[in-house]
């Protein structure tokens, strides 16, 4: 059998596109099955949240003009549920706690447990609409998922996290990756950015598999 494809994933673990990607992700590995292999990483677009809605939505309804773009920008998914209290009473200061700790989970455990913790993660935020800009909010969500917190944050503490959390943002700004979702395929031979259909990431995989 012929090596996997591999499919970098960059994704902000905040980004609406990225909710409603998850869909399609799932759905994607169940058609190809081990033709494909992601490796899930990411980029920095809600850093500073409230800096991000100064900057891009103050004139266009700030938070509450923002939770109504992510509302019907989760629309054409009809499983990608939005918590209406999202944007409107629980706003997130960062994304980068979430990174962080989905980094040290990667390094205490493998690849595999972190890209599982980031889709609960996504969950709590998007359908029980929990502030997962905190740390100890993540931390509960990883013991509850049976994850040892001391050996999660051992990795924090030692900087190997940050530093792993750290190629991945420098490594998007070097390509010049323009936002979350960003599907890197078959190194870097095509990259796909943003809403993109069930339709086109399954006709440009299968032709790279073929």
């Amino acid at each position: 059998m012929s090596k996997p494809i591999k499919i970098e994933y960059f994704t902000d673990v905040l980004c609406v596109w990225a909710w409603v990607s998850q869909q399609r992700i799932e759905r994607l590995e169940k058609l190809f099955g081990e033709q494909i292999s992601f490796q899930f990483r990411y980029l920095d677009v809600f850093g500073d949240t409230q800096q991000k809605m100064q900057n891009q939505w103050a004139e266009r309804g700030h938070y509450q003009g923002f939770a109504e773009h992510v509302k019907n920008s989760a629309s054409c998914e009809p499983n990608a549920i939005i918590n209406p209290k999202i944007w409107q009473e629980v706003q997130p200061t960062t994304s980068t706690t979430a990174h962080l700790i989905l980094k040290a989970i990667e390094l205490a455990y493998h690849a595999d447990k972190s890209s599982e913790m980031a889709l609960v993660f996504r969950k709590a935020f998007y359908i029980d609409a929990l502030d997962i800009s905190q740390l100890s909010i993540l931390m509960q969500l990883v013991s509850e998922h049976g994850l040892e917190t001391t050996l999660v944050q051992k990795f924090v503490e030692n900087g190997q996290a940050i530093a792993a959390l750290m190629t991945d943002y420098q490594y998007a700004n070097q390509q010049s990756l323009k936002g979350s979702p960003t599907f890197i395929i078959d190194n870097s031979r095509q990259v796909l950015f943003g809403n993109v259909s069930d339709k086109v990431l399954q006709a440009n995989i299968s032709a790279h598999i073929s």
